[in-house]
């Protein structure tokens, strides 16, 4: 399925020279060319990015940003703009921007920061504070786990473990890009931890630890949620 792009942008010339290229590249391109109206799109659609420029008619492209955040839309967001001051670059990632352009930009670049956003990003519609798959209900909310209708015990790690795997199912996930987001890069943990808490993780979620069918083990790489 293509990813899709909010583009919103009021230069015309660069929406237009956009969208074809992104298109070319397979991308599913929205656009929207003032910032109320690209707001409006972002909150009552799902995207899997958002390219937003800062110099919008109505309200600014930080206005957008801090506003989406507040209304808990996590789409990634890489910020457009003219300005190359530190400090409006500073501004748009402290209001929720996830990556920082500025113009005039090469075109490869923007697709290399583009393709990086999104390998990064959740699976859209994965950050729900609930989630079934199989026998297992979960609700991250209440930090409950249920097996087929059972309540079961999980550690604040294992919740946030089995969290990160759902945001990003289907994608083979290295120990260390467990350890990085899950523990933290402070965290002075090894390897073996990320082993450790998926066995205790597949003793509590899967039908059969041994031969587990929802985290799978990607060999040479990490491990693979298919939920």
């Amino acid at each position: 399925m293509s990813k899709r792009i909010l583009l919103i942008e009021d230069e015309p010339g660069l929406v237009l020279t956009l969208t074809h290229r992104l298109a070319s590249e397979g991308y599913e391109v929205t656009t929207s060319r003032d910032g109320q109206s690209g707001f409006d799109m972002a909150r009552a659609e799902t995207f899997d990015l958002i390219l937003l420029d800062v110099m919008l008619p109505g309200k600014n492209g930080f206005d957008v940003c801090r506003d989406l955040r507040q209304q808990n839309v996590q789409t990634p967001v890489l910020m457009l703009t003219a300005r190359g001051q530190v400090v409006d670059r500073v501004v748009g990632l402290k209001l929720g921007a996830d990556d920082y352009l500025t113009k005039p930009f090469e075109m490869i670049e923007l697709l290399a920061r583009i393709e990086a956003l999104l390998r990064r990003a959740p699976a859209s519609g994965a950050c729900a504070d609930s989630f079934q798959f199989g026998l297992i209900r979960v609700d991250f909310r209440k930090a409950e786990l249920r097996r087929d209708g059972e309540p079961v015990e999980l550690s604040a790690r294992e919740f946030q473990l089995l969290r990160y795997f759902i945001e990003h199912r289907g994608a083979a996930l290295s120990r260390e890009e467990l350890l990085n987001d899950v523990w933290g890069y402070q965290s002075m943990v090894t390897t073996r931890t990320v082993d450790v808490h998926v066995a205790w993780l597949r003793q509590k979620i899967e039908q059969s630890p041994r031969h587990p069918q929802y985290i799978l083990t990607v060999h040479g790489i990490g491990y693979k949620f298919t939920g």
